[in-house]
């Protein structure tokens, strides 16, 4: 019985995405719930696993292939048994039957296997693979490979200059530009092209307008300090700072609903539940899981979600789920020693929040001047549906609230 593989439903703001590379071929058995390839997607790598145990008959689609939702990639024979690879004789035995050697290497040879980054780079340094030793699985060459590959020959072109010429032929005074000068060009990522697509939207669409504040954390850094030890012991988790921004933000939103609304087309849509997207990096470039019902969840769950989300970026196991809607989006440039940036929009959202490095500062506190450790505030938002006292207003709630954490627990 033939078991087709396909695509998983992608949401509507996903259009296509890209197989990047199959981990089984045709004829290999494969189980139930295995990874058999790999889905890149605007906003994150998926796992395609087998529908059931088996044999791989077919691959439709091979590495770097664009696809969309429910199409077939793959046929699974679950009545197949797999196909025993030949082995190859001992280098020994085979210098015995040069003859015989010869023929299993022409009906052994395969075409090298190539990742899809590293396709593009051959084709456009018009490259034989062959000649290029691959270190990914199963000796599948790799981007890295294909550019070490290019760098050994210039270096080899190097050294040739460098000896010495035979005389009456004149040496070259100076090394031509693409030796000292090398260049190296890299496709954009599925992820970092959709990310420069909807920044550049946002721009263009949006009236985006950013207003600043300054927050004293000293009340928050005080209550993290004397509460630090007591919490870390009862959820396992550190009280970061993540979580009172959260929930100020949420507080702040009830007070200003628009600033928790979406544009869409010509209507405002307001949104009865807070939504919190948390920017996070990756390897792939900037994502933002969100956090759902952030005003139902305690501190502990907040920091315990957001700690799993910067986990899982990093290992490329956020799902579509959790990167799709948001109501109101939170950065935080600061742990990057940013001191003060204009963040853009993530749309449709209409407001954005960055935080930003904590530095001790002198202010003025009832006629003295004191030292006090102090955070810039940025909120982006957009002008067209946010007016200006709104976008103040809010911002200035953020900063009472985080200011007097008390009034978060009296949601005043």
């Amino acid at each position: 019985m033939q078991i087709e593989v396909k695509v998983p439903n992608l949401p509507e703001s996903v259009a296509d995405a890209t197989l990047i590379n199959w981990h089984k071929q045709p004829g290999d058995a494969v189980q139930r719930d295995e990874n058999l390839v790999d889905l890149e997607t605007d906003k994150v790598v998926l796992e395609i696993t087998a529908p059931d145990s088996g044999v791989l008959a077919d691959i439709k689609h091979g590495d770097g292939d664009t696809v969309v939702s429910d199409e077939l990639i793959a046929l699974i024979d679950t009545d197949a048994q797999p196909v025993k690879k030949e082995k190859t004789e001992p280098a020994s035995t085979r210098a015995d039957k040069p003859a015989e050697a010869a023929a299993m290497n022409a009906t052994t040879t395969t075409a090298p296997i190539l990742s899809p980054a590293a396709r593009k780079l051959v084709q456009e340094n018009n490259l034989d693979p062959v000649h290029i030793k691959g270190s990914g699985r199963d000796k599948r060459i790799t981007k890295a490979d294909v550019l070490a590959y290019l760098q050994q020959g210039r270096d080899d072109e190097r050294a040739k200059r460098e000896q010495p010429a035979p005389e009456n032929i004149p040496t070259p005074d100076v090394i031509p530009n693409d030796a000292a000068r090398p260049e190296q060009r890299v496709p954009m990522s599925r992820l970092r092209a959709r990310v420069a697509e909807r920044l550049k939207q946002a721009q263009n669409t949006a009236a985006i307008l950013t207003t600043f504040n300054e927050v004293n954390m000293n009340a928050v850094m005080t209550l993290r300090e004397k509460y630090r030890d007591q919490f870390e012991k009862k959820y396992q988790i550190r009280l970061g700072f993540m979580s009172f921004f959260t929930r100020a933000v949420v507080e702040a939103l009830k007070q200003f609903p628009v600033i928790n609304a979406s544009v869409d087309g010509e209507d405002i849509v307001y949104h009865g539940y807070f939504d919190i997207g948390i920017a996070v990096g990756s390897p792939r470039g900037l994502v933002v899981p969100i956090l759902r019902d952030a005003d139902k969840i305690s501190f502990a769950e907040i920091e315990t979600r957001i700690r799993d989300f910067g986990q899982r970026a990093k290992q490329g196991k956020l799902s579509l789920e959790e990167l799709t809607g948001g109501t109101f989006s939170i950065t935080n440039g600061g742990v990057f020693g940013s001191l003060l940036s204009t963040p853009i929009l993530n749309p449709p959202q209409t407001a954005i929040l960055g935080m930003h490095k904590i530095e001790d500062k002198p202010v003025v506190e009832n006629g003295e001047i004191v030292i006090r450790p102090m955070m810039y505030l940025a909120l982006s938002y957009d002008h067209r549906i946010v007016d200006g006292q709104d976008a103040v207003l809010f911002l200035v709630a953020i900063k009472q609230a985080l200011e007097d954490p008390s009034r978060m627990l009296l949601e005043i």
